[in-house]
């Protein structure tokens, strides 16, 4: 049976997607704490609970919408539609996100809550069936891992231009410590996250018109009783937050332990190491990574490469605790390398999903590539919600002081060390535990695509 190839265009366009959610994504995650605790004045204890109870607000949302999305029917198809129909209002919501109103404290804690759930709300509606077009612009597994990979190749490139620009901008639009810096430059990044969707939305086609002849509630037990998707679920989780707790953490390492002598001890050179430097060679050479998967993941399969590059992030994790706090130049170099093997685990993540989606629909005969695609954000968002909340929790247990221009005890400032080494290390060793025991192996996918190529008449 011949296999459905997708061109060059359609695979620019659906990267033009996860570019445009992974500028938001990226900042969200980054310096959404930092700008809730240092900008809009909350505390450390009302920040890690609004990031938890909102994130797991909209990781409950995303089965939700994976379900709507896969009984949408339009001439367009059943995922591409929402990307017309929501980039405006999920540009406007980012904006929304980063204003501060000036009003009375609470009003202001009320204004975070609304807000927050409105942009997730809204990124839920857009992502979700974003993410499940992987499932049908192609019934091959090796192009969906093409298609994933430039999927995170231009995510990875939105978030470098995203975390480099931020602070400049910030300082060219108001000052970064400044309401009105961080609101005008969401301006500036919400007005190119329009024009990416739309352009996704342009670019691409459905191609597999796949159908459920199934309830919603067959659906659900179908996902319920599907082990793969379950270890994917827990693998998925862990990766999302060993990079939460590592990016959500740098604004703060870099504000209090790196920040206060860089540029005595790089001297002209001082004002290009800041957090959002260290941030983008980050995405930079997540692209390398990224680029690196596709042919490492045929040599060795998926399951593998995953293990592999978790286990060397555990080593690097580590390694990072025992940098000098002078040693900014080693600091890159982990960077560097820690991100490479980030960027090879990204694409895996949603290629294995649409592996899991058609091992559902082999097995069950659901075609609930949605339902099972927005398990994949479900992941996402809990570990997000609960990564932000932890490094939240473990601030204030080492005292960490928000006032503006405090000087942090020496036990706060270990504390920063440790969460951006000890703490990922055991995430990445909790990974590795988990996809042991994921089934879907290459042998076992070409027997299923072969089987699923016949149900389907191709």
């Amino acid at each position: 049976m011949g296999k459905i190839k997708t061109t060059l265009s359609e695979k620019i366009g659906y990267g033009f997607g996860d570019m445009s959610s992974s500028m938001f994504w990226k900042i969200f995650s980054y310096y959404l704490p930092f700008f809730y605790s240092n900008i809009f004045g909350l505390r450390l204890d009302q920040v890690g609970v609004l990031l938890m109870v909102t994130r797991i607000w909209d990781a409950v949302s995303d089965p939700m919408m994976g379900v709507i999305a896969d009984r949408t029917r339009t001439k367009w198809g059943k995922y591409r539609p929402y990307l017309l129909l929501m980039a405006v209002p999920f540009a406007l919501s980012g904006i929304f996100l980063f204003s501060t109103p000036a009003a009375s404290p609470t009003m202001k804690l009320v204004w975070a809550y609304v807000t927050y759930i409105m942009m997730m709300t809204v990124y839920t509606g857009i992502n979700v069936p974003y993410g499940a077009m992987l499932g049908v612009m192609t019934d091959d597994s090796d192009t969906k891992t093409v298609l994933s990979s430039f999927r995170m190749f231009f995510a990875y490139g939105g978030s470098f231009i995203a975390l480099f620009c931020w602070e400049p901008i910030c300082n060219a639009l108001g000052g970064y410590n400044t309401p009105a810096g961080w609101q005008h430059a969401m301006v500036v990044i919400a007005s190119m996250c329009l024009i990416l969707f739309l352009l996704s939305f342009v670019m691409t086609r459905e191609k597999l018109h796949t159908e459920s002849t199934t309830s919603i509630g067959s659906d659900l037990k179908s996902l319920v009783r599907n082990a793969p998707w379950w270890i994917l679920i827990g693998a998925a989780l862990c990766s999302n937050l060993f990079n939460t707790v590592r990016g959500s953490t740098v604004a703060y390492f870099f504000n209090d332990v790196i920040g206060p002598d860089v540029h005595l001890n790089l001297g002209k050179w001082g004002f290009l190491f800041y957090a959002g430097l260290f941030l983008s060679i980050g995405e930079v050479c997540n692209m390398l990574g990224v680029a690196m998967t596709t042919p490492i993941a045929k040599a060795l399969g998926k399951k593998t490469t995953y293990m592999l590059c978790f286990a060397a992030l555990i080593v690097l994790s580590i390694a990072f605790f025992f940098v000098p706090a002078t040693g900014y130049w080693w600091m890159i170099v982990l960077q560097v390398v820690i991100s490479i093997f980030t960027g090879i685990i990204s694409p895996l993540v949603w290629s294995m999903y649409a592996d899991v989606s058609d091992f559902a629909e082999n097995r069950d005969g659901t075609a609930s590539t949605g339902l099972i695609f927005s398990s994949a954000s479900m992941a996402q968002k809990f570990g997000g919600a609960f990564g932000g909340y932890a490094v939240m929790a473990l601030l204030a247990a080492f005292g960490y002081n928000t006032a503006a221009g405090a000087v942090q005890t020496a036990e706060a400032v270990k504390g920063l060390w440790i969460l951006m080494s000890w703490v990922p290390a055991a995430v990445a060793a909790l990974a590795i535990v988990i996809v042991f025991f994921y089934p879907l192996t290459k042998q076992r996918m070409e027997k299923i695509q072969e089987e699923l190529a016949v149900k389907r008449n191709l």
